[in-house]
C-alpha cells in the first residue's frame, strides 16, 4: 500500500481529538492504516525577520510535519488573497473580493516555500492529497521541483462559473498551475461542470472523456467526490446518555415548544441574516408560533481580523436583538444566538433535540451540518431538515425542504410545513436522507478519492 502524504493549510492535532471533525479523524485513520505523512501549517505566526522552521513529529507510522506562517505571509496569503480574494470569488461573492499585488505574490510565495519544504519528505511511490484554495498552486510547485508522484487536489468549497472566474486577475495562472494536478476533486457535479467549461472556453481544453480533459500536453480528470461524515461516530455522540441529559435540559420544565437549530460559522456565506429574517416572518405569517417555536442559532467566530465578517456579527447581534425585542416575552425568548464555539458532543444532542434543522447558506460547497443534523435524529421520531438550493448537499438531499435562501417567505413557509408536517411524512423523508447519508459517508469520499488518484497515470518526466 503506498505511503498517503496529506497537505492542507491547518493540520489536526491529534491530540484534541474532541476538537476534530469528521473528515479530520477520516483522514487521519487513512494516514494510521497506509503510514503517512501530514504536512501544513500549525496556526503559528512568527515575526517577520524570523526564520520559518519545519518541525516534524512521528507517532508510529505517521509523521506531522508543520511550519509557522510569517506575520507578513499571514497577512498576504492567508487574510489576503486566499480569504479576501479567492473565498468571496468562490463563493459568486465578487463585490466582497479585494484584490492586491502583495497577497497575490504572497500567496505564490507561501506555495513555493511549502512545495521547497514538502518536496525532498517526499518518496517515489507517496500519493499526495493537497486540500482546498489555499494550494492550489501547490502541485505545480512540486512538479517545477522534479516531483512525478501521482498528486491529488480536493477543492472544500465551491467552483465558480467561468464569468466569474475571469474578473478575478490572474485567474490564468491559477488555473494553469491547478492542472499540474493529476486529479481534482469537487463536491458538486455543477462544481465540476463550471470547471471544465472554463478549461474549454478559456484554456483551450477539450473534453477526451467522461472525466477527463487534455489542456495542451497535460491530461487531468476532475470528478466529484461528494464530502461525508463520520455517520457512525456522530450517531452515537446524539444517542448518548450525555446527549439524552443535555436534551433534557434543552427541553426544560417540559415546555411544550418547537427547537429550530442553525449552526453556522460566523461567515457571509452562510446567509445569517437572511436566516433571522425568514424567522422573523415565520413569526408575522404564522403568529400561533409565538411562545411556542425558539430559534437557537450557533455561530462560532471566524476569521476575525477580515472587516466582512466583523461587519456580519454586528448585523446579527442587532437582528436578533430586535427580533427579541419585538416578539419576546418574559417568558420566552425567540432567539437564542450563541457566539462562540460548542463541542460536538453538545451539538450532537443540540441536533437531536431540534425538531428542525435550518441550513440556509447563500452558497455553500457542502455543508456537513445538514448531514450531521439527520444522523442526530431519534429515526422514530425525527424532525425535518430545511435546506438550502445553494448548498452543495441539496444535490443528494433532496428529502429535505429545499428553499431559496434569498426568499423569507419561501423559508418561513418551510419552516411551518416542517413544524405541522405529519408524523408519517417526517419518518418517510428521515429513512432516504438517512440512507442516502450513509452510502456517502467520509470513508465512501476519502476511498473514492484515493482510489481514483492510484489510478491515475503515473506523470512523464520532464
Amino acid at each position: 500500500m503506498k505511503r498517503l502524504v496529506v497537505v492542507s493549510n491547518r493540520v489536526a492535532d491529534p491530540g484534541c481529538a474532541q476538537a476534530l471533525g469528521g473528515l479530520a479523524v477520516c483522514i487521519l485513520d487513512a494516514l494510521r492504516k497506509r503510514g503517512g505523512l501530514w504536512f501544513g501549517w500549525n496556526g503559528e505566526i512568527v515575526p517577520d525577520e524570523a526564520e520559518p522552521e519545519t518541525t516534524s513529529v512521528t507517532f508510529d507510522d505517521l509523521t506531522f510535519a508543520t511550519t509557522p506562517l510569517t506575520e507578513r505571509e499571514y497577512r498576504d496569503y492567508y487574510l489576503g488573497f486566499a480569504n479576501a480574494a479567492l473565498w468571496p470569488v468562490h463563493h459568486y461573492r465578487l463585490d466582497l473580493a479585494r484584490f492586491a499585488q502583495e497577497a497575490i505574490d504572497g500567496y505564490r510565495r507561501v506555495n513555493d516555500r511549502f512545495a521547497e519544504t514538502l518536496a525532498p519528505m517526499l518518496k517515489p511511490n507517496d500519493l499526495v492529497w493537497a486540500h482546498d484554495y489555499h494550494l492550489i498552486p501547490l502541485g505545480a510547485g512540486l512538479r517545477a521541483r522534479g516531483v512525478r508522484n501521482r498528486i491529488g487536489f480536493f477543492l472544500h468549497i465551491p467552483f465558480p462559473p467561468p464569468d466569474v472566474l475571469v474578473a478575478m486577475p490572474e485567474h490564468e495562472w491559477l488555473m494553469s498551475a491547478l492542472v499540474d494536478y493529476d486529479l481534482i476533486g469537487f463536491q458538486t457535479r455543477t462544481d465540476q461542470a463550471n470547471f471544465c467549461r472554463f478549461m474549454c472556453d478559456f484554456m483551450g481544453g477539450e473534453m477526451i472523456g467522461p472525466d477527463v480533459l487534455r489542456i495542451g500536453a497535460r491530461e487531468v480528470t476532475a470528478s466529484v467526490f461528494p464530502v461525508g461524515i463520520d455517520v457512525d461516530s456522530f450517531a452515537a455522540m446524539a444517542e448518548s446518555p450525555s446527549a439524552a441529559k443535555r436534551i433534557e435540559r434543552l427541553h426544560r420544565a417540559g415546555e411544550p415548544r418547537i427547537n429550530v437549530i442553525g449552526v453556522d460559522r460566523l461567515d457571509y456565506t452562510k446567509g445569517l441574516p437572511d436566516r433571522l429574517r425568514s424567522f422573523k416572518r415565520l413569526l408575522e405569517l404564522y403568529p400561533q408560533n409565538c411562545k411556542a417555536v425558539t430559534l437557537m442559532q450557533i455561530a462560532p467566530p471566524t476569521r476575525e481580523d477580515v472587516q466582512a465578517y466583523a461587519d456580519i456579527r454586528h448585523e446579527l447581534e442587532a437582528l436578533s436583538g430586535e427580533i427579541n425585542g419585538q416578539f419576546g416575552d418574559f417568558d420566552w425568548t425567540p432567539v437564542r444566538y450563541l457566539h462562540r464555539r460548542v463541542d460536538r458532543d453538545t451539538l450532537a444532542a443540540l441536533y437531536r433535540g431540534s425538531q428542525v434543522g435550518l441550513v440556509t447558506p447563500l452558497r455553500d460547497g457542502m455543508n456537513l451540518v445538514a448531514k450531521e443534523y439527520v444522523v442526530a435524529q431519534d429515526a422514530n421520531n425525527p424532525g425535518v431538515l430545511v435546506l438550502s438550493r445553494f448548498a452543495g448537499a441539496a444535490e443528494d438531499l433532496q428529502e429535505a425542504l429545499i428553499v431559496n435562501p434569498y426568499d423569507a417567505d419561501e423559508v418561513a413557509n418551510a419552516m411551518q410545513k416542517a413544524i405541522q408536517m405529519p408524523f408519517a411524512e417526517r419518518k418517510e423523508r428521515h429513512a432516504a436522507l438517512l440512507e442516502r447519508v450513509r452510502e456517502r459517508d467520509a470513508y465512501h469520499w476519502m476511498d473514492g478519492f484515493l482510489r481514483a488518484l492510484a489510478g491515475c497515470r503515473v506523470p512523464m518526466a520532464a
